[in-house]
């Protein structure tokens, strides 16, 4: 039996609508941050309060044989692993976590990270888009089918609760449920899409080296009059130190070992998303007033996001507010670095590298180290999609979406793409999410458009139908 697509959109809508949304906005108030940004979240209970939420909710969907299990390795964050039997020997993997990252600020005045407030279409709170809705997603396309009678093979929905962190808990898990995985398929739907307007595939993830770079001057402040000229401010010894790695003019990234060269196919791939989106491609974001982007060629600019390394500074410490800043020559500087890879650098190779470029012949002989709290995150180029899948893709983006998919880069990390991809090198990917523009993952004002949502959800059923029918 075929799926009907009024059908699954009629259905799927309505659950978006009278269970999906309620649940969201429940998540939304729940403070599950990642292990990173809360150290004791075994005691403060969160993730569990959002493990309980999702599974809960899991128990009332009428799908056949859902087994439901959350499984605790010791010491790690929990996984919630639902399986549903389906047909045949093959596995689907769809994916998703539930942790979330810290609250950051300038949330408008009648919202907050964990207030959820509904605006037309859109869901404002942390979390819902960056991943809550995804375990609802997949289950909801999985009993979409069910409920047409139209067959699937058998499926396995993982959500994590530690991938805004890195995912370090996930490689224990993966190796201790291999042999209940082995996906042919897998489904993320943590990505994002560079519109509203069209099902998304992420074709490659970029990697990421993340660690803390520390400057010493001084055992204690002292009177920046009488220190000042004599001893070296530790703020310039950083700036110095930055510019070993980063062209502060260019934003190139100076490291050899950061870059790679940009395969054909990939640059076929982001001329084509240029095409669509042309100059949007940089004004996405809340810019200032007068404020433009590093550049205006959208190529050039999705490059920069995909296939190039770049470097954020993500926080600060040594440094006292403006309130409490007195004339004080401060002993230490420290900054979080964000150094962003292309998909197929070799992430631990580049870090060493930028641990000696930073270390190397401090100046003024201060004490200066680069320390990766976590192991750097190589990242991920897609296989070559079947012609089945991309075939199954080309038609749910034009039966929910009324237009042809597009296939692109994300300049984020999912680190779990890169694990399944080495275990599984014979396994199929879609990669896709919901988080477009001005949705602002990890930032304040975060939202999922919900339309959006339901479309993914039903582009979902679409290609577990079709890869029902493709593996018989």
């Amino acid at each position: 039996m075929t799926i009907d697509s009024d059908r699954t959109r009629a259905f799927v809508q309505r659950a978006w609508d009278d269970d999906i949304v309620p649940t969201l906005t429940e998540y939304i108030r729940i403070p599950a941050k990642s292990p990173m940004f809360d150290a004791h979240w075994a005691e403060h209970g969160h993730l569990e309060r959002a493990v309980g939420l999702i599974t809960d909710w899991a128990r009332r969907r009428k799908i056949e044989g859902l087994a439901i299990e959350v499984v605790r390795l010791p010491g790690r964050t929990p996984v919630i692993l639902m399986e549903a039997p389906g047909t045949g020997g093959d596995t689907v993997l769809l994916y998703g976590h539930c942790d979330k990252q810290p609250e950051m600020v300038g949330w408008a005045a009648d919202a907050g990270p964990w207030i959820p407030v509904r605006r037309g279409n859109r869901l404002f709170g942390r979390g819902a888009g960056d991943d809550g809705y995804a375990a609802f997603a997949a289950l909801t396309a999985i009993e979409a089918l069910q409920a047409q009678g139209v067959a699937h093979r058998r499926c396995v929905v993982l959500i994590e609760a530690s991938e805004e962190s890195g995912s370090p808990d996930l490689p224990a898990y993966v190796e201790a449920l291999a042999d209940r995985i082995r996906p042919g398929l897998v489904v993320c739907l943590d990505s994002g899409c560079g519109d509203y307007d069209h099902l998304w595939a992420t074709t490659s993830l970029r990697g990421i080296i993340s660690g803390t770079l520390t400057v010493e001057v001084l055992s204690e402040g002292v009177h920046s009059g009488a220190a000042s000229g004599i001893v070296p401010s530790s703020f310039r010894i950083l700036r110095q130190l930055l510019g070993r790695i980063e062209d502060e003019r260019t934003g190139e990234i100076l490291v050899r070992e950061c870059h790679v060269d940009v395969p054909p196919g990939r640059l076929t791939e982001v001329q084509a998303v240029a095409a669509v989106l042309g100059g949007d491609v940089g004004h996405g974001f809340p810019l200032v007033t007068g404020m433009r982007p590093v550049t205006l060629d959208p190529v050039q600019a999705l490059l920069n996001n995909t296939w190039r390394p770049a470097l954020a500074v993500t926080g600060v410490d040594g440094m006292p507010s403006l309130a409490d800043a007195g004339n004080v020559l401060r002993p230490k500087t420290a900054v979080k670095l964000s150094l962003r890879l292309p998909p197929t650098a070799d992430a631990p190779r580049a870090a060493q590298r930028v641990k000696e470029v930073l270390e190397a012949e401090p100046p003024y002989g201060a004490r200066v180290t680069f320390s990766t709290g976590e192991r750097p995150g190589t990242g991920w180029d897609a296989p070559v999609m079947a012609d089945w899948l991309r075939d199954s893709v080309t038609r749910a983006s034009r039966a929910y979406f009324n237009a042809p998919p597009m296939f692109d880069g994300l300049g984020g990390s999912i680190p779990f793409m890169s694990m399944l991809g080495e275990r599984f090198p014979q396994a199929q990917f879609l990669v896709t999410g919901v988080m477009g523009p001005g949705s602002n993952a990890h930032g304040p004002n975060e939202f999922i458009d919900l339309p959006t949502g339901v479309k993914v959800t039903a582009c979902v059923a679409q290609v577990l139908a079709d890869h029902g029918a493709a593996r018989r």
